[in-house]
């Protein structure tokens, strides 16, 4: 469709959104360095937008993604673009390519600077050759660029880099921690835009939940999936590879990946573990569901199921603003070793339990996450803060108190990983607390993850992904609903 000025969408029934929010956006970051009192005279922040890449042997281009942090400020589909902020006074300005004629052969019409700058709202737009020049006429002594590493990922941001940029004082720490804890509170725009693609990914989740049965494949399941979420809602991309474990690949954390992919015939009996999210204009979901694949919940699947459940409501009924986020995670190993005890999977005093980390053998990996541009979004470890090394709580993806308009996921899971249980069981300092036999039946039975999205307020929270039922009552009914619809 062609581009419409001021708005990103991908057709009447998908949301508009306004280039508005990248105005709010960086409004929001020159209001941080002004409240710090960071020198904005003669001072400009200049982000570098993520290259187009090729296939080295072909012509053929990947699938673009825009760089999260320019995203964030711009909201520019296009690659090799700059922008930069003036401060004093603001001012927002883009730079692009300059393209040779015959792009317009193979990729379309060579959009000119005007064209750019009405499209994304801002103020100016110019060539990358005149990137200099540009600032240089605007009084640029000072420029700030990222240059970071990221905590979750330890991935590192070498900031924006340009012919003529060694005129320039270069500023390469104040930037990254600011801009850094601006993308941890969503502004109301990005919580729109946010909704929207939770929905279409919960929405989505109910269509691969009502349409799963015995002798599926577990790739089939990741297709429908992608095929709903982009031809109902726009969603081209997804926001990571889908994980769609069935049987003990449930019980795999980041199934899915190129050396397993989504590739086993789904059998009467198993559990599947599907966790998938769409992306819309690069904000992510991030849901998971689990449930029978013949569409009724066995005695064991259900204790599993509602011990997960419980423990997931219960940081639900206590999540808001001012909570520190490893409290909310100890919560979830508490009721997971209540709800085992209960069911005969462990025994002994859940105190106990707790100090010898038993909760970490069933659940290794954290609580959840930040959720935003990134299906990890940054700003989990604020400057200085360092991981707790203990199991389970060196798998956080936060250690900090969260703020309101915070988006997180909260996503607790029990899995029989038989290389984690094998060795407890053998260990004679912690074996008491398991009840061996029924273990030992069920080393295959896999895993679940219960999974939603949600904006921490105020006084309590707001599920994103509530349109994706979290009851056995409901999924079996949701399951019963597409055998009828579609007999094997």
């Amino acid at each position: 469709m062609e581009d419409q000025f001021g708005v990103f969408s991908l057709g009447e029934h998908t949301l508009q959104v306004p280039m508005s929010l990248h105005a709010e956006t960086r409004q929001k970051l020159i209001h941080e360095i002004t409240s710090n009192h960071i020198q904005t005279q003669n001072c400009v922040i200049l982000l570098e937008g993520g290259k187009q890449q090729m296939r080295y042997d072909t012509d053929h281009e990947v699938l673009f993604r825009q760089e999260a942090y320019f995203q964030y400020l711009f909201g520019v589909k296009e690659g090799d673009c700059y922008g930069a902020i003036t401060l004093d006074p603001p001012k927002s300005i883009l730079f692009i390519p300059k393209l040779p004629p015959s792009y317009a052969t193979w990729m379309g019409k060579i959009k000119t600077p005007e064209n750019i700058k009405k499209l994304y709202e801002v103020d100016e737009c110019f060539f990358v050759d005149d990137i200099q020049s540009v600032l240089e006429n605007h009084g640029c002594k000072m420029i700030y660029i990222i240059n970071g590493k990221n905590n979750d990922s330890g991935g590192l941001h070498h900031g924006a880099n340009f012919n003529g940029i060694e005129h320039f004082q270069v500023d390469k720490t104040t930037l990254f921690p600011i801009i850094e804890e601006c993308r941890v509170t969503k502004t109301e725009k990005e919580l729109e835009v946010l909704r929207y693609v939770c929905r279409a990914s919960a929405e989505a989740h109910k269509e691969v939940i009502r349409c799963t049965r015995p002798g599926n494949v577990e790739y089939q399941m990741e297709s429908l999936f992608m095929h709903f979420i982009y031809s109902k809602f726009g969603c081209r991309n997804v926001a990571y590879t889908c994980i769609c474990g069935s049987g003990h690949n449930s019980s795999i954390l980041h199934y899915g990946h190129a050396g397993a992919p989504n590739s086993k015939i789904i059998n009467d009996g198993d559990t599947v573990m599907f966790d998938m999210g769409g992306e819309y204009h690069c904000y992510c979901a991030d849901i998971s569901r689990s449930f029978p694949a013949n569409g009724k919940f066995s005695p064991v699947q259900r204790e599993v199921y509602l011990s997960v459940l419980a423990a997931q409501q219960a940081v639900l009924n206590v999540l808001k603003s001012g909570i520190y986020w490893p409290d909310m995670h100890k919560i979830a190993y508490t009721v997971i070793c209540e709800k085992l005890k209960e069911y005969s999977f462990l025994q002994g005093d859940v105190q106990e339990m707790l100090d010898n980390d038993i909760p970490s053998i069933f659940m290794p990996h954290g609580l959840g996450h930040f959720l935003g541009l990134e299906t990890h979004d940054v700003g989990g470890y604020p400057s200085g803060v360092e991981r707790n090394p203990k199991p389970g709580y060196r798998n956080l993806r936060a250690k900090r108190i969260i703020k309101t308009n915070t988006v997180i996921t909260v996503e607790p899971g029990i899995y029989f990983i038989p290389h984690l249980l094998e060795p407890a069981l053998n260990n004679p300092a912690i074996n008491r607390f398991f009840n061996a036999e029924k273990i030992r039946l069920n080393m295959n039975f896999g895993g679940m993850r219960i999974e939603d999205d949600v904006v921490v307020l105020e006084n309590g929270c707001e599920v994103l992904s509530s349109a994706c039922p979290r009851s056995i009552e409901e999924i079996e009914q949701l399951m019963e609903s597409g055998r009828k619809a579609m007999p094997s």
